[in-house]
């Protein structure tokens, strides 16, 4: 792949169509995330176990299928994979409404949708990563993570606040259609993207295992890599704890309607904008490598406030402390997935981003069971303390190895291709 010159991405017809798909598809990603336990906990009266379950199988596909895919999508164009994933979800997402309207929804409906939709996400997330520098070449990279990030953060914002009412006026189960509508849109925008990109190399007798071998080795054998890997694990695995529980706490605790739980995910829908907007700015400032672990150490530790909070002001400065950390979560993506794909080669793309997110992400079915079990026990506010101090220390990977000192986007491939010393 060439080393694209700098061009206004958003002048770029294509990146604006990508640009336009990540809008509509994240649009019904996030009302997803609010609907989805809503159904089970409004619908269907779930406990508290039974929402963390519901949240593992949602993301339960990053173990099942997560190495595969990998291999898999390297084989294919990722547009193509992109496009099929998001029609796929689509159908599966009207299966809730129609169950509901039938009178046959269940728990065990919902889990079942969630595992399904959660491996699909699988396939449409590695090739989403591994598409942008085919088409936007790597010297855009930074910029085009930075501004589909930003996109991504105004439908933070805009899908809860559409999401709550929604659920209000029309229920749960119905809401789902919104989402289904939002992914059948992306996709069909992304089938309009004119630039091709070549297809990949197959060889005549392509081994699954030696492929997906492929991956692991570069991917682990790199300390810059397997050191975002490993931060990420930590933190994803304690932000499902704090999530799971979340949604109980504010329900249940703080005696929230939906409409209200809305507000709050998007107040932190308007962190991660901010976050996006400056990104790139913070990184060239602080460095690509610091601002890594210097984001999390930054704001986790304000996710402490809402255990604290009680109905009425402090609720709202506990808040302000979510959204701080989608701030410092945005900054903190944007920049490590700019530094793992300018380390990737083209060929290990899709497994590299595979072998990232089966281990960035291997933990979060385990942190919805974890808290869905702490918050049975221990109580929904407890859990969210637990979660709070897992995620500040996740940090510590990150500042354990080259990212410490790393101040420029590295571009070389190597496993010692770093612009600092561990």
């Amino acid at each position: 792949m060439s080393q694209a010159p700098r061009i206004d991405l958003l002048r770029d017809r294509d990146f604006g169509r990508l640009f336009a798909a990540t809008a509509l598809g994240q649009l019904g990603d996030r009302i997803t995330f609010l609907a989805l336990p809503m159904v089970a906990i409004a619908a269907l009266n779930a406990g508290e176990f039974q929402v963390g379950l519901l949240t593992a199988m949602t993301t339960a596909g990053s173990l099942l299928v997560g190495l595969p895919a990998g291999a898999w999508v390297d084989r294919m164009r990722k547009r193509a994979v992109m496009i099929s994933a998001d029609l796929a979800r689509a159908l599966v997402l009207l299966t809730i409404p129609a169950a509901s309207w039938a009178g046959l929804l269940t728990l065990w409906w919902l889990y079942a949708v969630a595992l399904v939709h959660g491996v699909l996400t699988v396939f449409f997330d590695v090739a989403y990563v591994s598409y942008l520098p085919h088409l936007v070449g790597r010297g855009n990279l930074v910029e085009g993570n930075a501004k589909l990030s930003a996109v991504r953060s105004v439908t933070s914002i805009s899908g809860p606040t559409v999401a709550g009412p929604l659920v209000g006026m029309v229920g749960a189960p119905a809401t789902l259609l919104a989402s289904s509508a939002g992914m059948a849109l992306s996709g069909l925008l992304a089938s309009a993207i004119r630039r091709r990109e070549q297809r990949p190399e197959s060889s005549e007798h392509p081994q699954l295992g030696r492929e997906i071998k492929d991956g692991l080795e570069f991917t682990l054998s790199h300390p810059t890599l397997r050191a975002i890997m490993a931060g990420d694990a930590a933190f994803n695995l304690f932000l499902v704890m704090y999530q799971t529980m979340l949604l109980v706490f504010l329900e249940r605790e703080m005696g929230l309607q939906t409409s209200g739980i809305g507000l709050i995910l998007s107040g932190m829908g308007c962190g991660a904008l901010l976050g996006a907007l400056s990104a790139a700015g913070v990184a060239k400032r602080v460095g690509q490598g610091p601002v890594i672990w210097i984001a999390s150490l930054a704001t986790c530790p304000l996710t402490a406030l809402m255990p604290l909070a009680r109905p009425g002001w402090s609720l709202y400065v506990a808040a302000v402390g979510l959204a701080a950390l989608s701030l410092g979560g945005v900054v903190r993506v944007v920049a490590q997935s700019s530094v793992q794909q300018a380390l990737t080669p083209d060929r290990l793309l899709g497994r590299v981003s595979a072998t990232a997110r089966c281990v960035s992400w291997g933990g979060i079915p385990l942190g919805a069971l974890l808290g869905g079990a702490s918050g049975s026990v221990f109580g929904a506010a407890s859990t969210l303390w637990i979660g709070a101090a897992g995620m500040t220390l996740s940090a510590l990977p990150h500042f354990l190895s080259p990212l410490r000192t790393m101040r420029t986007l590295p571009t070389e491939k190597s496993p010692s291709s770093c612009t600092g010393d561990a």
